[in-house]
């Protein structure tokens, strides 16, 4: 498939895509390589659902309450 590069880029067919849900676009030489990603990359859900346990000074003291043990 043959496509004009405009000046925003290319339109790829979303029936080209399947069932993907992202793809990863890299730049490899002269080549752009796409990549379809079956399923959703987990990092992006990080923080999504918080732990609340009244503590203040978590982020600024998280060593302290992950690894001191109470000491």
């Amino acid at each position: 498939m043959r496509v004009k590069v405009t000046k925003r880029g290319v339109v790829i067919p979303k029936d080209m895509l399947g069932g993907a849900e992202e793809v990863e676009i890299q730049k490899e030489d002269h080549r752009i390589v796409i990549a379809l990603l079956s399923e959703r990359d987990p990092i992006f859900d990080l923080g999504k659902n918080p732990v609340e346990c009244g503590v203040r000074d978590g982020a600024e003291h998280h060593d302290h309450y992950l690894y001191d043990c109470g000491s």
